[in-house]
């Protein structure tokens, strides 16, 4: 089956394309512009293509009695000062634009209502993602799809079923599709990695893997398994508050996976069984006899 690539920004995904390795930062900012702007820069030292924000209108993505659920944060005592605490606005996304563009790196967002579609706009982003928690969402997914824009889309906790009918709602054009399981961190059991050439099988457009687990073997298999594109959490501090610290990568462990994800090509090679002039001073030390072949 022959593949499209998507274009996002300068860089394409697709098969024969050098990988594409997106830094979620998600809410790993914690509020914060200054930390999101350190995470920016460990995405950047690090060899990845782009990071990943998430935004929502906390008022339409939650339900009046859970954002007044208590729960002691650093912004009050309810579900909801925390949600709001971890939402930037327009002048912080300004800056976070402003920085990305200065840098050199390609920067969008998981949007989980369309309000915050809308609002993302203003900053012209290269693509839109798709989260798990949003792929039964029709308008949403009608919604994103109306500007335009690439879309990537993760699976988590979605029936084959329901994918199917994300798709049929988005198409396959400028679709990236990826394996995923909703929980934090995975356990290696649930991590399914041979799901990705069951989803290559299945659809006509790139596939790639968003991982949530601990260390970084699974992602870095996924590619020698056919992800064309791996998305991982970041963070500064694993020990940090927050729901996603825990399932993201400190600098150290993302600068390795994308280290080992960009030596598979190298390693994988082109399939022609050879004999390498490395080898040759070996054959002649080692090899007692020569097999003639006729």
């Amino acid at each position: 089956m022959s593949r499209k690539s998507v274009k996002i920004g300068n860089k394409l995904i697709g098969e024969g394309e050098r990988c594409f390795i997106i830094a979620e930062i998600g809410i790993n900012h914690n509020g914060s512009v200054q930390l999101a702007k350190k995470l920016i820069d460990n995405a950047i030292e690090s060899g990845c293509d782009a990071v990943k924000f998430q935004k929502r209108t906390v008022d339409v993505v939650y339900a009046p009695q859970e954002l007044a659920m208590p729960r002691s944060n650093p912004f009050g005592e309810t579900n909801g000062d925390l949600k709001r605490g971890l939402e930037l606005g327009y002048n912080e996304y300004k800056q976070i634009d402003e920085y990305c563009k200065k840098r050199g790196i390609l920067w969008f967002a998981s949007c989980w209502d369309e309000g915050s579609v809308d609002f993302m706009e203003q900053f012209n982003p290269p693509c839109y993602k798709i989260s798990s928690a949003s792929l039964t969402d029709d308008d949403l997914l009608f919604h994103t799809r109306k500007t335009g824009k690439p879309i990537l889309m993760s699976t988590g906790m979605s029936t084959m079923e329901e994918i199917y009918h994300a798709v049929s709602i988005l198409g396959e054009d400028n679709l990236v599709i990826y394996h995923c399981t909703s929980t934090y961190p995975n356990d290696m059991n649930e991590i399914n990695l041979n799901v990705i050439p069951d989803l290559k099988r299945r659809f006509n457009c790139p596939i790639g893997y968003s991982g949530h687990e601990r260390g970084i073997s699974p992602s870095v298999l996924a590619v020698a398994f056919g992800a064309v594109s791996v998305e991982r959490h970041i963070t500064t501090d694993r020990t940090l508050w927050g729901s996603d610290h825990a399932a993201s990568l400190e600098k150290e462990g993302l600068w390795r996976m994308v280290r080992d994800i960009r030596q598979i090509p190298t390693i994988a090679g082109d399939g022609r069984k050879v004999v390498y002039e490395n080898e040759i001073p070996i054959i002649k030390k080692l090899r007692r006899k020569k097999t003639v072949c006729v």
